[in-house]
């Protein structure tokens, strides 16, 4: 089995749950590291931090867990946090401070930087995280780029996004099967390989070379927080992807098909775990402002 070294480049925050008193570790690029980390994979963080309390509590989670953030960028002011509640197990965002002081600069990536970046199997990021610029400049290492395009997305960020990205995942729970489809192919009309889309209990869908296959969601044992449900499964879906032995896209479509579903397959059973989870992955601490 190969090594799945995936690098997320983008957001990390808090989650403050007020019907707690606790904050938790997470932000979607954090929460893929971990739950890279979590299957067996290689993963690096890039993003920017703030220089408060958050910033240094999730600076803390990542040293416990062996994460590398050395290439990461710290600023003065606010770490991205975000506040939260729950309902009926489900995590309700209240609002936040839009990731702080990582909307305030810019990532200015070094020629140092883009070494360092190239030595990965895949580039992660998503529409949190500040990057949309910068996209040009990370397709021009050669490494390929899964982008999580969330539940919102019109033709201007498709333009942005979809010409430098080799797999996307679309949050479809709000759509008719007819219309995920629709959309689903609409993201691989730009030339993105790999499309996921998952409707939440309801599985999940992937789209490569024009044949759709589906996966059913897991049954979780037990609730306590739906918070990075999908991002579990899309980091356990790359990292399983990664470390098949045959390169990420093989050639012969059969075998990449088995691949898909078993990698679908096991980001499902992950993803009913963390269900059972405080917040993305756990690590709460009492609240800091």
């Amino acid at each position: 089995m190969k090594e799945a070294k995936i690098i997320a480049i983008g957001d990390n925050v808090v989650d403050k749950y007020l019907s707690r008193g606790k904050m938790y570790p997470g932000g979607q690029c954090m929460n893929t590291c971990v739950y890279s980390k979590m299957n067996g994979g290689v993963p690096a963080y890039l993003g920017k931090f703030g220089d408060d309390a958050v910033a240094e509590y999730n600076c803390m989670i990542l040293d416990k867990l062996g994460i590398d953030y050395s290439h990461s960028r710290h600023f003065h002011g606010e770490n991205g946090a975000a506040r939260v509640t729950l309902y009926n197990g489900d995590r309700v965002f209240l609002g936040s401070n839009r990731g702080g002081v990582a909307k305030e600069h810019r990532y200015s990536f070094t020629g140092e930087d883009m070494d360092y970046i190239s030595g990965f199997d895949i580039i992660y990021s998503n529409t949190n995280s500040y990057i949309l610029q910068d996209l040009p400049l990370l397709h021009s290492t050669g490494v390929p780029i899964a982008f999580d395009l969330s539940t919102e997305w019109d033709k201007g960020l498709l333009d942005q996004v979809c010409p430098y990205i080799q797999i996307a995942l679309l949050s479809c729970a709000h759509l008719r099967d007819v219309d995920r489809e629709r959309e689903m192919r609409r993201v691989a009309d730009y030339g993105v390989r790999l499309v996921i889309g998952t409707v939440g209990e309801a599985g999940s869908y992937a789209l490569y070379e024009d044949e759709i296959l589906f996966m059913e969601s897991c049954h979780a044992d037990k609730v306590l927080d739906t918070m990075g449900a999908g991002d579990s499964y899309f980091a356990t879906l790359l990292t399983a992807l990664l470390q098949d032995e045959a390169p990420l896209f093989e050639a012969n479509h059969a075998k990449m098909r088995i691949r898909l579903l078993h990698a679908m397959k096991l980001g499902a059973e992950f993803a009913a775990k963390v269900c059972g989870m405080e917040g993305a992955f756990g690590y709460g601490t009492a609240i800091v402002e």
